[in-house]
């Protein structure tokens, strides 16, 4: 079954895989309702709003962080960068990614997941795969991109619904 179509989303791939395009280019690249699991400091849920905010304010951008500091700052960040149409189609929780299901509605259409685990993941990086990696087949498109000559290139990991 081919990939949902994301327009420019195939060029896009290939600019990373040839280093002409980081990672969260590519995630900044798709829309609709989408999570950012590790909101850090929330310049990447600035990015992904950017895809789904429109005139019909339907889009969300579900924004994650364990870390108090980090909401703090990205509250700070959206309040500087966004008009209030635009703040009310973000949705923080003080929560781990691990518990996504606990801020997402079930019946949300969730087009994408975002971890942007920085160069160096280390456990949090099996945490996600594992969890991606028991996403129904029938539903979920997962992979991950490891460049295995950039041993410290983030590891893109794309989580896509059918």
């Amino acid at each position: 079954m081919p990939l949902p179509c994301f327009s420019g989303l195939d060029d896009a791939l290939m600019s990373y895989l040839f280093g002409k395009k980081r990672a969260t280019d590519i995630a900044h690249m798709i829309g609709d309702t989408v999570i950012d699991a590790t909101c850090g400091n929330g310049f990447d849920t600035l990015a992904m709003l950017n895809l789904v905010s429109d005139d019909s304010h339907n889009g969300c951008v579900y924004a994650l962080d364990i870390q108090k500091d980090a909401l703090d700052n990205i509250s700070l960040l959206l309040e500087e960068s966004l008009n209030p149409n635009e703040k009310q189609l973000v949705k923080l929780f003080n929560i781990c990614h691990s518990k996504m299901e606990n801020a997402v509605p079930r019946n949300a259409s969730v087009r994408l997941v975002a971890f942007n685990l920085g160069c160096l993941p280390g456990e949090e990086l099996e945490v996600v795969e594992c969890f991606a990696g028991r996403l129904c087949v029938e539903n979920w498109i997962c992979c991950k991109l490891h460049m295995f000559n950039r041993p410290c290139a983030p590891i893109p990991i794309f989580l896509y619904k059918r």
